[in-house]
Parts: structure tokens; sequence; C-alpha cells
């Protein structure tokens, strides 16, 4: 079986993370795309609480007829003495699973901020990366159109200041937030 990943922090997710894994189930050869909530950032972001993005990317996947799918495998990863590192990760589950074949998927935004990952030499060899085109960051050798040009930074700003982003977040994920108390909501 192959399995795409996308792993990000997801917070929270957003209509952007569900083409992008949308796209990549229906154009590469992949048979489950796996969203990979972040247990810690790796450069430090302040994040929602892990189970909370586990939530809300439970909820997105309930969107699909089971081909996405939520992994906590950061978690995982983290209590093994992990440190948030794609490559750890990637290891973990590369021995975990080894009848699985893994890709990653990454967004030409993230090309930027490649020379900062931990061993992405080996990462490259590791798997198979697909970087997805996002709208505004064009870059040489990116699959498909530009994707959706939204971020979850944007989203939090909209929050902030007392909007509701109806149009680039799932309504369930909203509606667990606002549950929650995540966000200021």
């Amino acid at each position: 079986m192959r399995v795409a990943l996308l792993g990000g922090s997801f917070n929270p997710p957003h209509v952007g993370h569900q083409l992008a894994a949308q796209y990549v189930h229906t154009t590469q050869e992949v048979d489950e795309v796996w969203l990979m909530p972040a247990y810690q950032h790796p450069f430090g972001k302040a994040l929602a609480p892990f189970e909370h993005r586990v939530r809300m990317c439970e909820l997105v996947c309930q969107e699909t007829s089971g081909w996405l799918k939520t992994s906590r495998v950061e978690q995982e990863v983290a209590e093994r003495g992990g440190a948030g590192y794609t490559v750890e990760t990637l290891g973990y589950l590369r021995e975990r699973y080894p009848e699985l074949r893994f890709s990653l998927i990454i967004g030409s935004d993230i090309l930027k901020d490649v020379p900062k990952w931990k061993s992405f030499d080996q990462i490259e060899r590791m798997v198979q990366v697909l970087v997805l085109y996002r709208a505004g960051y064009p870059a040489k050798g990116t699959l498909g159109p530009p994707l959706a040009e939204v971020s979850s930074t944007q989203i939090r700003e909209q929050l902030a200041r007392g909007e509701r982003p109806t149009e680039l977040v799932p309504r369930r994920v909203l509606d667990y937030a606002h549950q929650a108390g995540l966000y200021g909501l």
C-alpha cells in the first residue's frame, strides 16, 4: 500500500490542507493520505494543544470515504525521545510499517525553509517528496495548479478579529474550535 504523508501544525486545519490531500489522492499513485499533526513544532511555534489539533484533523477526515486518515505518529516519536524532526518520523514509520511505501507532501511555500530542516537530503532518499504548487509561491518542478491561498496564521488572525472564516475552514472544524474555546472563540 502507498501512503502520502501530509504533516503540519494544523493549527487549525483548513481547506488548503483538504485540497492538497484530495489532489494527491486523485492524481498520484497513493492509496491513502495521512494527516500528521506536529506534536511540537521543531521551530518553536506556539500551537493549540495536540489533542485538539488531532480531533480537528479527524473531523476533516470524516468528510472522506476512508482514504484520508489522521496519524498520531508525531506523538509516538516524541514519546520515544524524538525532537519533532521529519527525518525522525519517517525513520520511525518505515521501521513500524515496512510493508508500506511512503511519500511526503509539502507545499512550495515550504521550499524556502528546507535548508533549516534536519537532514532533508536523507528525507529525499527515504521517500518521494511531492511538492505541490501553493498559490503565491511558484517554484520549478511543483505538482498541479496553484492550490488555495490560505494559511492557518491568516485564519487565526481572522478569528482574533472576531471574524468567522467559513470559506476557509471546514464547518465541523470551526464548530469544534468554538466549543473547545480555541483561537479566542
